[in-house]
């Protein structure tokens, strides 16, 4: 069952007088009970597109086309007010840092709490029963004592479980985890994961994964969407995705992969196009090792090969 669907999604920054496209024809669908990874170098677009979701866009961006569709309704259709109750009630959002995403003037406890009053409607002992089994579900022990506690008592990793569990403690059908595991170390970045997908698995919560890292994505991922300059240029189930890859620059990002074999780690030359940097054809062509006079001159549509894998590529 489809939850969420992104349509053809254009956005833009006004930067003084020139209009700046920074997304072009962003499409994507996210099942119910799965976890879907958005990959690709800083700057590709991944982060704009999961706040275009929420609607969380700096005030010099604007779409210009596209539909987001959640549970049979076009998001881009709500009001600002609409939206302030989909927000955490329905669709939440696990920021990239832990470290400043909780007010260090008010306890752990309180912050839950006021989530739950907002979205949940509860007060009292309702609503602090709620923030226990919160905190129980992504197993911060002492619930109790630990409600009481402020941010700078938390460890990053146990910051990180309290943002989740204000997720949970509304239900969020969908959470949006971006880069949930930035500066936390490998041992929680896998308890981190590991609670997720008891998360989608018990829940059947569906997540949007946002990431640069692989190797996480290897091991969490159902399906992964490739993103360079903006565009999709690949989408595929995890297992297609590792075994095979179309798209020179899914190669050339799982090539860059460090490993344990004796090998040279490998580079993508060259660096992703800025906002303001005009390339014609694909946006990829200038670090290409494949690159055809057509790649110069055309920008390749999406083409759908089996089990609904999809590259934007002129190579076969």
């Amino acid at each position: 069952m489809t939850i969420l669907e992104v349509k053809n999604l254009n956005l833009g920054f006004q930067c003084e007088d020139i209009f700046r496209q920074a997304l072009f024809d962003v499409s994507f669908s996210l099942e119910k009970g799965e976890i879907l990874s958005i990959v690709g170098e800083s700057g590709c677009g991944k982060t704009m597109s999961a706040m275009s979701i929420l609607q969380l866009l700096p005030k010099t961006a604007r779409i210009t086309k596209g539909e987001i569709i959640f549970n049979g309704e076009n998001l881009l259709t709500k009001t600002n007010k609409d939206m302030q109750h989909i927000r955490g009630s329905k669709i939440a959002l696990i920021p990239q840092d832990p470290m400043t995403s909780l007010n260090p003037l008010y306890t752990v406890g309180d912050q839950l709490l006021e989530i739950i009053k907002i979205h949940q409607g509860l007060s009292g002992d309702a609503a602090y029963q709620k923030a226990i089994e919160a905190f129980d579900m992504v197993q911060i022990p002492a619930a109790k004592s630990r409600l009481k506690n402020y941010p700078h008592e938390f460890s990053g990793g146990m910051k990180q479980r309290a943002i989740i569990a204000m997720a949970l403690a509304c239900q969020a059908e969908i959470l949006i985890a971006d880069e949930p595991t930035t500066a936390l170390d490998v041992t929680i970045q896998a308890q981190i994961m590991t609670l997720l997908n008891e998360i989608k698995n018990n829940n059947k919560t569906s997540i949007l994964l946002i990431t640069h890292d692989l190797a996480l994505v290897s091991e969490n991922a159902d399906k992964i969407a490739v993103m360079y300059a903006g565009r999709i240029v690949e989408t595929a189930n995890n297992k297609e995705f590792f075994t095979n890859p179309k798209h020179p620059y899914t190669n050339a990002l799982l090539k860059s992969i460090p490993s344990n074999r004796e090998k040279k780690l490998e580079t993508i030359k060259g660096q992703p196009p800025t906002l303001s940097q005009q390339i014609d054809g694909c946006k990829f062509n200038p670090r290409c090792e494949y690159c055809m006079d057509i790649c110069k001159k055309e920008i390749p549509n999406l083409k759908t090969i089996e089990n609904e894998h999809k590259y934007a590529c002129f190579l076969d």
